[in-house]
């Protein structure tokens, strides 16, 4: 797992302002922030993979942030960019709005992944990591679709999340 800020102070509102003002150009000074950490930290992938909205959250936003910060990580590694390889199957609450118990029911079976992530190393991309349920759900899909490893990259994290492995 690579985090490249906490998201306090600056940080979290950078990440807030990106994601519901919204203020995508925000997303490359973050991106390539996150891209050096990831690249730093030695993490062999041979995919980067982000983090799905449902259609229509995306159409509502108008963009997802996830695939925005995974741009330049692709870019930075080398590696492939693959906006589609997972995706979410159904519409669910923002996870912000929920507490810890309903943001793990709230992504059960959320997430579908596609079969050429089969024999892949894969890195997530997310923009907040809290509580770890919307990676370790994103992570099982991958794993479920064949993903040989899953490693991911957050560019923001709460100071007291716990950081499963996805």
């Amino acid at each position: 797992m690579v985090v490249s800020l906490a998201y306090d102070g600056l940080a979290g509102e950078l990440v807030r302002r990106l994601k519901y003002r919204p203020e995508p150009l925000l997303a490359h000074p973050l991106g390539a922030r996150l891209a050096r950490q990831v690249s730093e930290s030695g993490i062999l992938a041979d995919l980067v993979v982000p983090v799905p909205l449902h259609p229509s959250r995306e159409r509502e936003r108008g963009f997802n942030q996830a695939a925005l910060l995974s741009r330049p990580v692709a870019r930075r590694l080398g590696v492939a960019l693959r906006e589609r390889a997972l995706t979410r199957i159904r519409p669910a609450p923002p996870q912000a709005s929920l507490d810890a118990r309903a943001r793990a029911r709230n992504l059960h079976g959320a997430f579908r992944g596609k079969a050429l992530l089969r024999g892949a190393r894969v890195l997530l991309v997310d923009d907040v990591l809290t509580t770890g349920h919307t990676l370790a759900a994103a992570a099982r899909a991958a794993r479920e679709a064949g993903a040989r490893q899953v490693y991911a990259a957050v560019v923001a994290a709460t100071v007291t999340s716990p950081r499963p492995a996805p």
